[in-house]
């Protein structure tokens, strides 16, 4: 995974027609309507925000962050799960220039969605250019869609103050629209060569403990 965010995969480059997606999905988003309006902040006032809502209901934002260009596709649905995540899949395969490529690699975490060996062959089964990658267990921290999604939330869904599920996918949706207007990728520093250090670290620390313990 690490090599693919450096452009590389078996040893060699990328070439012009791969890509590289991440993709996740933020779940149970919820629509709070506050009992009275919220107040934006003004001279010597921070913003007012009522603590009393009713809630309107829930849903998931499925999103696939193109690494190299920078670019979303998202898609809110009812709940997550492999149809949902599927049906983001076709969204991005079939569009250019992904449905002419010649290799698309999908990194995920291991969510239920999308989880093992059974989700690889069923990717590469209906689309034939893709190829489903697993972030190691506990390791989602090292999915950029999660990066995006942190944008996401301090800029659209904070505070969360709306009165129903389409109001929304609407903010969703224009939000997607003008971050892909002014879109460019992450700059990624966590490289194959700082996971090497970490996990030397780790040995060595786990190395002094036991050498303690056994003391």
């Amino acid at each position: 995974m690490l090599d693919l965010y450096a452009g590389i995969w078996g040893g060699r480059p990328l070439g012009p027609d791969d890509y590289v997606i991440c993709a996740d999905e933020k779940t149970s988003i919820q629509a709070r309507c506050r009992c009275h309006p919220t107040l934006p902040p003004g001279k010597a006032r921070a913003m007012r925000i009522e603590h009393d809502y009713d809630r309107r209901g829930a849903l998931a934002y499925l999103a696939a962050w193109d690494v190299r260009r920078g670019r979303v596709t998202g898609r809110c649905e009812d709940t997550t799960g492999i149809a949902p995540f599927a049906r983001l899949v076709e969204q991005v395969i079939t569009t250019e220039p992904y449905a002419s490529a010649d290799r698309v690699f999908w990194i995920v975490d291991n969510g239920s969605s999308h989880r093992g060996a059974a989700s690889a062959e069923r990717m590469a089964t209906a689309w034939p250019n893709a190829r489903l990658i697993h972030l190691p267990a506990h390791a989602s921290w090292l999915d950029q869609a999660e990066i995006y999604f942190s944008v996401v939330q301090r800029k659209v869904l904070t505070p969360n103050d709306f009165a129903d599920l389409d109001q929304i996918r609407s903010s969703l949706a224009a939000f997607e629209a003008r971050y892909n207007a002014i879109a460019r990728p992450f700059t990624w520093k966590f490289t194959r060569t700082d996971l090497s250090d970490l996990l030397r670290c780790i040995d060595a620390r786990d190395k002094t403990k036991t050498n303690a313990l056994a003391a």
